[in-house]
């Protein structure tokens, strides 16, 4: 991911973190009443699938039933838009849509040129230490080595202990008792876990492990001795 994106991506989970996501709060796990001000879930769009976004990389092939398809690579730029080959004086809107969304347009598209489109569109493969995930992040604050946002990788089983190694590990001073998952709903409405690693690591509770989803929130906090 770009420095740019890093930073946005950043910033946009410190105000919500501030500002939170919604008025109704559900409070599961251990915890005290630091929790309601601690990182709260970005209201993501990633709820149906992956998405279409900036800087993630698409295949596309484009063809008929008389004619060979031809396959064209394609990065999203910064205003969430495409250009590809007899559309270059047109660019395609696909900032937020799914693979289905960006095919229908696509083929309405080429039907100028072609008769009976035959698209097919595909995400290209992505680095996760440097690619855009259109699996979408999870944002990983408070006391770990590389604060930010961590891709979300297409098999969708990110869990936190995952996660944490993903973001370098936690610092000396790290809470290992109190990780914080933060999750927002469709309407705004959070969810909260407070996760223990000495459960999962000293007393095997692999399923204290939980599955991650994109848009969550992750803090860890300092311990006070």
């Amino acid at each position: 991911m770009c420095k740019l994106g890093l930073r946005l991506a950043t910033f946009l989970a410190v105000c919500v973190c501030i500002y939170g996501c919604g008025s109704i709060v559900k409070n599961l796990g251990v915890g005290d009443g630091e929790n309601e001000n601690v990182a709260s879930a970005i209201a993501a769009t990633w709820w149906d699938g992956p998405k279409v976004r900036p800087g993630v990389g698409l295949i596309i092939q484009v063809g008929t039933s008389a004619t060979q398809p031809f396959k064209m690579d394609a990065l999203v730029d910064q205003k969430g838009e495409i250009t590809l080959p007899l559309l270059l004086q047109k660019p395609v809107k696909c900032d937020g849509l799914s693979l289905e969304a960006l095919k229908e347009t696509l083929v309405k598209e080429y039907s100028v040129y072609y008769r009976q489109p035959q698209i097919t569109v595909t995400f290209a493969p992505f680095d996760p230490r440097s690619g855009v995930s259109p699996w979408g992040t999870v944002t990983v604050l408070g006391e770990v080595n590389n604060p930010g946002p961590v891709n979300m990788p297409s098999t969708m089983d990110l869990t936190v202990t995952k996660v944490l190694q993903t973001a370098g590990g936690l610092k000396q001073f790290a809470d290992r008792r109190k990780i914080q998952v933060t999750r927002c709903d469709r309407n705004g409405a959070q969810t909260k876990y407070m996760i223990n690693l000495n459960e999962i690591g000293k007393d095997g509770r692999f399923d204290k492990d939980i599955t991650l989803k994109a848009g969550d929130v992750v803090y860890v906090y300092e311990t006070w001795y």
